[in-house]
């Protein structure tokens, strides 16, 4: 308190107990599944598709993970986290199949060349043996050449080997085949496609592993730095470490890193420079710990004692194909089992074991419990109903909602009796299902058409809704119309929506002026025998943001004294918070004491309460619901009316 002692005027500044309560964000998405690179012991933000595309790599025509990110993004979301997974452990057991090479037999038994692919996998099966007539004219002789050959694009010559004869053909030193012959006479002219090439499911399959490189210090072979990929992933093969002594530094201890990466058209770029590091450990810019917590791309370890300055200048010329033996290139980098929850069950349930679906789990989806907030969970293409099962659950504990997808295999047939069971527990509030699948251009096919999950275009038009019209809006009708597709795998009549929608199934529709919208709003715990009060989209997703707003908003009220005083405050802010929301038309009623209430005083807070230290506010709403069913009553006049 003041001391007065001269007569006058006193200013003091008391304060109005305003505690300002913000609405938390509601449409932050969050994607799980397998990329090529990036992060896999922490979510990521990414907050455009470029972002990902640095972050993880971007579009992989082997996981629906970077589809369903682009489409979230082109159908109006904002910013999403990034959870990748990656195979972790060898597989040394198990009913699956191993890695196959494609190939390709040219002519008939007794008179056949047979090429087969180098390596096993499905990549074989993309390349074809183009067989030409011999450019040097010779009839006796033939052109081979391998092409690039996906389907619904040109094809593209990765290596020519001209005039061939009949027996010199199985010693041509190709990259991607070998050969073997029984030839009696020229083969046809034509394109021969390679096939039968798998990535096999797992037997035996090592764990997702790191690129590494180690490089000596000048003068040793025991001592160096190992410089080693941040992420798991064949990415890393394509970086190479450059370095070369500080200038002016007359104790050589001190040098300059060059992180350098190979383009996909062979040529080389500078993606981070480390200037002035050091060798000495207990230098502030000792390189094993400046790089390893500023490099967006490697970690540095010590090997030995090293006491001289790196000198290995990257060459200047164009290094070979990968994969690279040569240093300073790093090498060993493997993406693991590519994990795809669409074909889980042939992989042994890797995807399963990756995603962690266990309460106790810490790594998978379990990297999303330190994110500050998130509102939206996809996995794309996963329509298990266990896993979706424990989905829910996660979601329910994070305050999140789930977009679950269908399975690419659902008709409106295997639907009519509604979802799996698994997935419409009590958890379910917290999720809504879309069917069907999505057709769209493929940019990795030169635009060709394939099938994808909805869960990325219904996150995106979530997020489009809840800037435009409030998360209180369902996100669905003729506003809700999908961005970068072109059509839905299945056109459903207005009596098979009819059959679906009471099911809580919310159906994707295709309407002639509006094109293909999202035309169902209900949760999974929507069927109408449940009779559940949680039973539309955004009644559900608008209770999730009150309670997060009001969680956050009131962590002010934690140790004030609790009586009357900090009763009234609560009732003045909370309040305040409620009254804005009504305002921008978020309950329903005319009036606030229709809308909502809140209730913090010594009613619902007695003595027992304050001596156990515990502060009770209940607040109530009116919530919106949408017009599910419009009905138009036309009635004919019986006669006109004369005044």
């Amino acid at each position: 308190m003041a001391t007065y002692t001269y007569p006058g005027v006193y200013i003091q500044e008391i304060s109005s107990g305003v505690h300002t309560i913000t609405g938390v964000a509601t449409s932050i998405a969050a994607f799980v599944g397998w990329a090529p690179q990036g992060s896999t012991t922490e979510a990521i933000l990414v907050q455009s598709f470029m972002d990902y595309q640095r972050q993880f790599g971007g579009l992989d025509s082997r996981s629906l993970l970077g589809y369903a990110v682009s489409q979230f993004f082109n159908n109006g979301g904002q910013q999403a986290y990034v959870v990748r997974l990656v195979q972790s452990t060898k597989i040394t057991s198990g009913s699956g199949t191993a890695p196959t090479s494609g190939l390709v037999n040219v002519g008939s038994a007794g008179n056949m060349v047979t090429f087969t692919a180098k390596e096993p996998g499905a990549w074989s099966n993309l390349y074809g043996i183009q067989i030409s007539p011999s450019s040097g004219g010779d009839p006796a002789k033939f052109d081979v050449s391998v092409v690039y050959a996906p389907g619904g694009v040109g094809l593209v010559t990765v290596e020519t080997f001209p005039d061939q004869t009949l027996g010199g053909v199985g010693s041509i030193p190709s990259n991607y085949v070998t050969v073997t012959t029984t030839l009696t006479s020229v083969p046809a002219n034509g394109l021969y496609m390679l096939t039968g090439g798998t990535d096999g499911n797992g037997v035996n399959a090592p764990a997702a592993a790191s690129a590494s490189v180690t490089i000596d210090a000048p003068g040793s072979t025991t001592d160096g730095f190992s410089f080693t990929a941040k992420s798991p992933g064949a990415w890393g093969n394509f970086l190479a470490i450059g370095a070369t002594p500080q200038p002016g530094d007359l104790t050589n201890t001190r040098f300059s890193v060059n992180v350098v990466a190979l383009g996909s058209d062979g040529s080389l770029s500078v993606v981070e420079t480390f200037n002035n590091v050091s060798v000495n450990a207990g230098d502030p810019s000792y390189v094993a710990t400046v790089m390893t917590s500023d490099s967006n791309y490697v970690s540095v370890a010590v090997v030995g004692a090293p006491t001289q300055a790196l000198n290995n200048p990257f060459p200047p010329s164009t290094p070979p194909s990968p994969p690279f033996a040569t240093p300073p290139f790093l090498t060993g980098g493997f993406d693991g089992v590519i994990l795809d929850p669409t074909l889980d069950s042939a992989t042994g349930g890797l995807f399963k074991a990756a995603l962690d679906v266990n309460p106790a789990g810490s790594g998978g989806v379990h990297l999303l419990d330190t994110v500050p907030i998130f509102n939206l969970l996809c996995v794309p293409g996963e329509a298990d109903p266990t896993t979706i099962g424990f989905l829910q659950t996660y979601c329910h504990g994070e305050r999140a909602f789930y977009v679950v997808d269908c399975a690419q295999s659902d008709s409106f047939s295997s639907l009519q009796g509604g979802p799996n069971s698994l997935m419409t527990g009590a958890n379910a509030i917290n999720s809504a299902f879309y069917f069907p699948w999505v057709n769209a251009p493929d940019p990795l096919l030169q635009g060709r058409i394939r099938a994808f999950p909805p869960c990325g275009f219904v996150a995106g038009l979530y997020a489009e809704t809840d800037a435009t019209r409030g998360v209180w809006k369902a996100p669905a009708g003729i506003d809700a119309s999908l961005t970068g597709e072109s059509g839905l795998t299945t056109i459903l009549t207005d009596t098979q929506n009819g059959t679906l929608n009471p099911q809580a199934i919310n159906c994707l529709r295709s309407f002639p002026v509006y094109g293909d919208v999202i035309w169902g709003a209900r949760t999974l715990r929507g069927n109408d025998q449940i009779g559940s009060e949680w039973k539309y989209v955004p009644i559900r997703r608008l209770a999730l943001f009150l309670e997060s707003s009001l969680y956050d908003g009131t962590q002010w009220v934690v140790f004030e004294p609790n009586d009357e005083t900090l009763w009234g405050q609560i009732r003045l802010n909370v309040g305040a918070f409620m009254q804005g929301l009504f305002l921008q038309g978020a309950f329903q009623g005319t009036t606030p004491q229709q809308a909502y209430f809140v209730k913090c005083d010594s009613e619902n807070n007695p003595q027992a309460s304050i001596d156990l230290g515990i502060v009770n506010i209940l607040v109530g709403f009116a919530p919106l619901y949408p017009a599910e069913f419009v009905v138009i009553q036309i009635q004919q006049m019986a006669g006109q009316i004369q005044s």
